[in-house]
């Protein structure tokens, strides 16, 4: 038998008892835990074993103690220990934990789908460094916790409202077996390949180690593979993609004459490109590409370029923009029921697979269309480049609310050609030159962001100009 409270609770109770919770949040609000892509930070501070028991007990709780829960981890040293924390939780609550061990993050999104499981958790800390570690929940169709859920799974773990279960209900734990064979032949479904293109896969010492350069021979490509051994330590490169790390694979690329490169960070769910040239592709022009392909209806984010819009433009398509953060793109694209959606970032969900962000899959289709267009090079110079400006402005965060106010009410005043202002994530204004700025708070440090982009350097100074004063204004005041 499950129980929270042997008591019987009267209706008017259950109202003053709601009365009375709101009360208290108001004046002690429930700590935030989740980010913009789950729980991150440095192990032994904010990630220990009990934070990962508490999360364990949480899901079961919300679930209500019943169905599976599938569990996976990236190679990172503190892994096992959080895993078994969670894992404990979850059964303490009486779910059934199916563990996969040491996988990509779109695996989970995969086997929470494939298995109909009730929630899967990947404990990761994707491109953090070393010393973090995180944990990240996905819904049964493979698609990122919501905000309103990791909301509740925070409320719940603040009030240590957990369910309990009784010591003949306690949950079991079993290994899933044969699923990442299920998993690959899934993936050489959705691509057609023509064999002999050479790939050079950096795979970070991540998850992905082993996967990827597998599936990208199972398609007839030649592979070099660069740090393809999991290692918590991250010993041949730091597991965030940037150019700064990937000086050895875009050396490689032209060293060897490959068609092109491919790079995931710690967990897979990002994928990042080299062409044939050895240039980092760029993240935007990248994007565009793969969206034209797609067609349709395309989901980004509020800081994507206006190159996107001009790639499905041509073709009849449209773009529709979200909040940064792959959970935005996946529940932006159920609703539009879009064909493809990403981030700048190189985070991309493929809708007809699963809605979890998936780096396997998208270098794949990456690999299919320079086996179907020609060279990656040739491809990114077509689509067109505009100025892009960044600034950040030092802001406390107890006046963060009020600047946005009076961006949000004041800054489209100042220019006089603005054709669209979005409010989903801080403010994007849109001029009719097809020009933008986005300013948003940081969140997590004491500043203002602006970002634009401009159809000219003159046109870009501009709107950079006019913003940066407009906010530098209200910052002295």
């Amino acid at each position: 038998m499950a129980f929270k409270n042997s008591n019987t609770t009267t209706e008017k109770e259950v109202v003053q008892k709601e009365g009375s919770m709101k009360e208290n949040r108001d004046i002690n609000p429930i700590p935030r835990l989740f980010g913009t892509s789950g729980i991150r930070g440095k192990v032994g501070e904010k990630i220990n074993t009990q934070l990962a028991l508490d999360v364990g007990k949480a899901v079961s709780s919300y679930l209500n103690g019943k169905g599976n829960v599938v569990v996976g981890y990236d190679p990172r040293t503190s892994n096992k220990m959080l895993e078994n924390a969670l894992c404990a939780g979850l059964m303490e609550g009486g779910c059934n934990v199916q563990y996969l061990g040491m996988v990509p993050t779109p695996v989970v999104g995969f086997a929470a789908s494939r298995l109909n499981a009730s929630a899967g958790v990947m404990i990761t800390a994707s491109h953090n460094p070393s010393p973090d570690n995180g944990i990240k929940l996905w819904n049964t169709d493979g698609m990122a916790y919501s905000t309103e859920q990791e909301l509740e799974i925070e409320r719940i773990i603040h009030e240590k409202d957990y369910l309990e279960k009784n010591w003949d209900e306690l949950g079991k734990k079993e290994e899933v077996k044969d699923l990442i064979s299920d998993y690959i032949q899934e993936l050489l479904r959705l691509v057609d390949i023509r064999p002999g293109l050479k790939v050079v896969v950096d795979c970070g010492s991540g998850a992905a180690s082993y996967l990827s350069p597998i599936i990208l021979r199972k398609t007839g490509c030649e592979v070099l593979s660069l740090n393809s051994q999991p290692d918590g330590f991250f010993p041949g490169r730091k597991p965030e993609p940037n150019r700064a790390n990937l000086k050895d694979l875009m050396k490689t690329v032209q060293l060897t004459g490959a068609d092109l490169g491919i790079a995931h960070d710690g967990d897979a769910d990002r994928m990042v490109a080299v062409d044939d040239a050895g240039e980092m592709a760029d993240f935007d022009k990248l994007l565009a590409l793969i969206s034209h392909r797609a067609g349709g209806i395309v989901i980004t984010t509020v800081d994507a370029s206006m190159c996107i819009d001009e790639s499905l433009e041509s073709i009849g398509g449209s773009v529709v923009r979200t909040k940064v953060g792959d959970v935005h793109v996946a529940h932006e694209i159920v609703k539009q029921k879009a064909s493809f959606g990403g981030e700048p970032s190189g985070t991309w969900l493929h809708p007809e697979f699963c809605m979890c962000p998936d780096g396997i899959l998208s270098a794949l289709k990456v690999v299919e269309m320079v086996s179907d267009q020609g060279p990656l090079s040739e491809l990114l110079a077509s689509v067109p480049e505009y100025p892009t400006m960044r600034e950040k402005l030092p802001c406390p965060n107890e006046k963060k609310d009020k600047v946005m106010e009076s961006v949000e009410s004041e800054l489209e005043a100042c220019f006089n050609d603005s054709s669209n202002v979005n409010n989903i994530d801080g403010i994007r204004i849109t001029f009719e030159d097809g020009s933008w700025v986005l300013v948003r708070p940081s969140g997590t440090e004491p500043y203002i962001r602006i970002t634009l982009e401009g159809r000219n350097n003159a046109r870009a100074e501009e709107i950079r100009k006019i913003s940066t004063e407009f906010i530098e204004k209200l910052l002295i005041s």
